[in-house]
């Protein structure tokens, strides 16, 4: 079986579009995939993916690339935490907020942090989605291990986590504004009038043309005002041409 047919079966089969994702990137992950699990050849592993719910999991996992922790580049998120939310908070009191390719859910848990720290109690509203089910399953139990809380102050983890074991468990405070639910960026439709977008370190996987696509339909999703926030390893290089202001690294405007 050729790759391009295993893209189209393992669309075909499991929902899964392949196409915007850079071509060599994503062969040279699956391919290495293949040879940790001791299959040589795409038709081969089509078939035991069909069969068994752990291989495809696995597929899953390293196809839709499940990296993050909390407050991941502190930095920045310090300058989020500093002057685009507060920012947004001059002109709103209750922000909608949409963390997408939200992974483990360590991104929006961060966010519900910074919210809770800046107005206590007030009910924003966080939609947090991402195309693996499983990995949404881990983020609604909010149950981390602790390298995942290294970018954590001592009194965050006090005040918002409460350990069990040797996990550490987000508290229903920070818990209850975020709704996790399954989306495929690059098919499914986008929600609107977003303050604040939350998209890191996903998109350097896509063709430019896919990832055009997906800034064009986030600019759409954001209310006038609202602003992209993109991860440290990618720039968007059209951003005029698609309508935003950058108005600081990493992070874009839609104009009012």
């Amino acid at each position: 079986m050729e790759f391009s047919e295993f893209k189209r079966r393992v669309h075909q089969h499991f929902g899964l579009n392949l196409d915007g994702y850079k071509e060599k990137q994503l062969k040279r992950r699956i391919d290495s995939l293949m040879q940790n699990v001791h299959f040589n050849d795409y038709g081969s592993y089509f078939v035991a993916l069909q069969k068994d719910k752990e291989q495809l999991n696995r597929f899953l996992d390293k196809v839709t690339i499940n990296v993050s922790e909390f407050f991941r580049n502190p930095d920045i998120f310090m300058n989020l935490e500093k002057k685009i939310i507060p920012g947004l908070l001059k002109r709103k009191s209750r922000l909608k907020i949409w963390s997408a390719a939200c992974s483990n859910g360590c991104e929006p848990y961060s966010i519900s942090i910074i919210l809770e720290d800046l107005t206590p109690n007030q009910n924003h509203s966080i939609d947090a989605t991402d195309i693996d089910k499983n990995i949404l399953e881990v983020a609604q139990e909010g149950k981390y291990e602790e390298r995942f809380l290294k970018n954590i102050s001592a009194e965050r983890l006090r005040k918002y986590f409460q350990k069990k074991e040797e996990f550490y468990v987000v508290n229903e405070k920070i818990k209850k504004r975020i709704v996790f639910k399954y989306q495929d960026l690059l098919t499914d439709r986008y929600d609107r009038n977003y303050d604040l977008i939350v998209c890191r370190n996903v998109t350097i996987y896509f063709t430019s043309e896919m990832q055009d696509k997906l800034y064009k339909g986030f600019f759409e999703a954001l209310s006038p005002g609202g602003v992209l926030f993109i991860g440290a390893t990618e720039n968007m290089l059209k951003y005029r041409e698609l309508g935003y202001e950058k108005i600081s690294p990493w992070f874009y405007q839609k104009p009012f």
